[in-house]
């Protein structure tokens, strides 16, 4: 199965000058945990809810702060044509959720482990990457 069946399309995004309660407020009225940033409808960067709290709030950063000063710019990303397994593996080898599909440098989608779980047939892909994702990197002390 190719993530063109599965990803969503449509995709809202914010911009690199949005700020943080901008985004913020757009990801709570979405209900999403990312928002993709796009400056004239290239990817730029993405921003989660975990990137507003540690790079945002915990650095004291103002509210009306630009979100390119928080948002991830080192991008990993699908295409259309990629199988699940193939995004599966991406996602459990970079430890991320989400992954956005872009096609020359444009959105197009995103996918969720979420949308791969729902699926009988990407259900064990989707297991075996959470699985992976949700090992700890670190210990706790």
């Amino acid at each position: 199965m190719k993530l063109s069946e599965l990803m969503t399309t449509n995709v809202e995004v914010c911009n690199p000058e949005s700020s943080l309660t901008e985004v913020a407020g757009k990801m709570k009225e979405l209900n999403v945990g990312v928002m993709p940033i796009c400056e004239q409808d290239k990817l730029v960067g993405v921003v989660t809810d975990r990137d507003l709290v540690i790079n945002g709030l915990a650095n004291e950063l103002e509210a009306k702060a630009q979100v390119s000063q928080v948002m991830s710019e080192s991008l990993v990303t699908g295409h259309k044509e990629m199988s699940v397994k193939e995004a599966a593996d991406l996602m459990a080898e970079h430890q991320i959720r989400r992954l956005p599909i872009v096609e020359d440098e444009r959105l197009v989608g995103i996918v969720s482990l979420g949308d791969l779980a729902v699926n009988q047939e990407t259900n064990d892909d989707a297991g075996q990457a959470l699985e992976q994702i949700s090992a700890p990197t670190q210990s706790m002390q």
